[in-house]
């Protein structure tokens, strides 16, 4: 007898349809898996002949052939086990219920319950693209799936409810479609806690604005975390595509909830410093997602920055360019998007205290030197905006003046993001610090005292190109934060001086 079942299979960020074919045959008893099946996927015949035990349904004693097409690719995990057991149901004539327009994903237990797995978003989202009419899924991972609409999603807790539904006997319902709620901000540190800081607070406002990367020095206790960890506060919310985007990446490495199916607020990762290269930027036999591709249209925040591996942090160079990371392995290649916003946070010297105003630093010179060599040249021109966070003085820390709340700079944030959202509309390009170099001329109007003043900034200094093209897209955004369509000679000046930091630290190197 033989049957076929849809499924659904996943291979780093990209799904894959697969079809599940049996052939129930006489001959000596055995059960086969072919069709390229990992070791997870051909342990499944155990957890199938005890599921059916379960259900008070005995194995066919004959030969069972079980066929995974497209047989050229690689299938991996226990995602296709519901799609075999209906198969094998099929197979055996358990069911007459047609099955067309129907896809299984889910793991089934030895007492023939079903569990959770991962990456089921971007499968439901092909099903979807496929016609694909009913998915199947985990009752776990249900609400996960619902949130794509168009598509009727079916939450099983187990075989039986399966089969019962498929006889006619207890029909299951489809899931309500979930509606992500709006981002809550009540719950992020808010920017009113931070004493002081004034500048590098608008030093932040400016890089949320624009989604640049920036990067903070100072000494111990001056506040650089505490700055950091609040730029959520004042992000813009994510649009559903961002949400939809940043999620996939969240469901294939198991990080989402049945509370919280859909990622509704921008990611804030903070690995620590000994990460490896893996960890940061993704690997694996199977390519995971890394720290990078996990804060995609958030925040990757890399705390004491020179403490980091320099090997780990060099893997950096090129996502930052191309906002994706590509992983080469014998199984395939994988690409992971990675736009983010990087902001580092950094001491200049091992004892922290190089170039305080009032302590001295009792490091030697050449381990002043060594310290911040950790970070290269090439790196530190990645970040768009270098800023000195000086220590707070007493008067800041005992003022019972009102602190300016997130909220009210995020009203300004979202104003800049959304000229920009009208700018690049039908470009691609969502903030300034993705403008294309073909497009910076378009988009970076200045006026003559303005191109004059940026002349003489990059004679002065010996910027290279990629300084160059950083310094006007801040600019760019100083200039929207103020609604001038114009880039005046205030702007240039202004992001010119977020790039003098690398010549009093690193100037002598």
């Amino acid at each position: 007898m033989f049957a076929k079942v849809s499924s659904l299979g996943l291979f780093g960020l990209n799904a894959f349809h697969v079809d599940v074919e049996i052939d129930i045959s006489r001959g000596n008893p055995q059960f086969d898996i072919v069709g390229l099946p990992d070791t997870v996927v051909r342990e499944s015949r155990e957890r199938i002949r005890s599921a059916l035990r379960s259900c008070d349904i005995g194995f066919p004693v004959a030969t069972v052939m079980i066929n995974l097409a497209p047989a050229d690719t690689k299938k991996s995990g226990s995602v296709h086990d519901m799609a075999i057991f209906m198969a094998v149901l099929k197979g055996m004539r358990m069911i007459s219920a047609d099955l067309d327009g129907c896809s299984f994903i889910g793991e089934l237990s030895l007492n023939g319950d079903i569990r959770r797995i991962n990456g089921v978003l971007p499968m439901v989202m092909l099903a979807r693209e496929l016609g694909i009419k009913s998915v199947f899924v985990p009752s776990a991972n249900s609400s996960e799936a619902s949130v794509i609409d168009g598509i009727d999603i079916y939450g099983v807790d187990n075989a039986e409810q399966l089969i019962k539904h498929f006889r006619n006997e207890e029909l299951l319902k489809p899931c309500t479609h979930f509606a992500p709620p709006e981002t809550a901000y009540n719950e992020i540190l808010d920017f009113s806690d931070v004493r002081g800081q004034q500048s590098a607070k608008k030093a932040l406002e400016i890089a949320a604005a624009g989604g640049h990367n920036a990067l903070l020095i100072g000494s111990p206790g001056s506040g650089k975390s505490m700055l950091a960890k609040r730029i959520p506060s004042i992000l813009p919310p994510l649009t559903f595509d961002e949400s939809l985007e940043t999620t996939k990446i969240h469901s294939i490495s198991g990080l989402l909830t049945e509370e919280n199916p859909i990622v509704t607020k921008r990611p804030f990762r903070s690995p620590h410093h000994t990460i490896s290269s893996a960890g940061l930027a993704g690997g694996g036999t199977i390519p995971h997602p890394g720290e990078v591709s996990l804060a995609h249209n958030g925040v990757l925040f890399l705390d004491e920055l020179a403490e980091f591996d320099k090997k780990t942090l060099e893997i950096l160079r090129q996502p930052l360019e191309d906002r994706k990371v590509t992983i080469a392995r014998a199984s395939g290649t994988v690409t992971y998007p990675c736009t983010i916003m990087l902001i580092g946070a950094m001491n200049p010297c091992p004892c922290g205290y190089y170039g305080h105003p009032k302590r001295k630093c009792i490091c030697p010179k050449p381990k002043v030197t060594g310290y911040l060599s950790k970070i290269s040249g090439p790196l530190l021109d990645r970040f768009d905006l270098h800023i000195e966070v000086a220590p707070v003085e007493f008067e800041d820390l005992s003022s019972t003046k009102k602190e300016e709340s997130s909220a009210e700079i995020r009203k300004r944030v979202s104003a800049a993001r959304k000229i920009q959202e009208e700018r690049f509309k039908g470009t691609g390009i969502t903030c300034n610090a993705l403008i294309t170099p073909d497009k910076l001329q378009e988009m970076c109007p200045m006026d003559d005292a303005a191109e004059t003043l940026l002349k003489g900034v990059f004679d002065r200094l010996g910027l290279s190109a990629r300084a160059y093209d950083r310094i006007m897209k801040v600019a760019r955004t100083i200039a929207d934060i103020d609604n001038s369509e114009i880039i005046r000679k205030q702007h240039i000046a202004a992001a010119a001086q977020f790039r003098s930091l690398d010549r009093k630290y690193w100037g002598d190197r």
